[in-house]
């Protein structure tokens, strides 16, 4: 309903849609885990994921949670960069079920490459940037320690932070279908990763 809604209207539910994306999340997340907090473990790991999702409210939300700033910019990079943070602590310290693959390495490549193109653009902003590039990075290897649904989610959830970025700093290169493609990619990779997430835990020896 978000994603229509940002492409052929009403304008009116566009927002409000996209404040229900996280809390519906969780809401599901929390009855797909029903009966799984038989142990301390698996109970931090729960908390973690929904610190993870509560952060990423706020970051959608960024404007309406946080009105007294003349730039909601960087509440969002804040609130966003907090989530991915406990998100990479949930795969590395609670999750962890392989070793990172190889072919992460070319999340390196993808982190050069997105400073090289944005850094003429970002002004003041070029460090929080790129510091906030490695902490999506981190994201995305971190997820492939949890299986092949977080690996996709946190791919996902890079692909939707590159298009923002670039519709952000680079508006003038960017089609009208971005704003709906950030949001498409957003919602896919987050629900993989609270998928996997919640499969992990579900498979937690009780």
């Amino acid at each position: 309903m978000h994603i229509v809604s940002g492409v052929v209207g009403p304008d009116v539910i566009v927002f409000p849609t996209k404040l229900m994306l996280m809390p519906a999340l969780a809401i599901a997340a929390l009855w797909a885990l029903r009966g799984s907090f038989d142990t301390s473990t698996a109970t931090r790991a729960a908390s973690v994921l929904f610190v993870a999702l509560a952060f990423s409210w706020l970051g959608d939300g960024a404007g309406f949670f946080f009105p007294f700033l003349d730039d909601e910019l960087p509440a969002m990079l804040l609130c966003f960069g907090l989530a991915h943070l406990a998100y990479i602590l949930l795969f590395l310290r609670f999750l962890p079920r392989r070793a990172v693959p190889r072919w992460t390495l070319g999340y390196v490549v993808w982190w050069v490459l997105m400073v090289a193109v944005l850094w003429p653009s970002l002004g003041t902003l070029a460090i929080a940037v790129a510091l906030y590039g490695l902490v999506l990075g981190g994201t995305a290897v971190a997820a492939t320690r949890g299986g092949a649904i977080t690996t996709a989610g946190g791919a996902f959830f890079l692909a939707s932070d590159t298009i923002l970025a670039l519709r952000l700093f680079l508006p003038d290169q960017t089609g009208l279908l971005a704003g709906p493609w950030v949001m498409l990619t957003y919602t896919i990779g987050q629900g993989l990763l609270a998928y996997g997430i919640v499969r992990l835990l579900r498979e937690e020896p009780r």
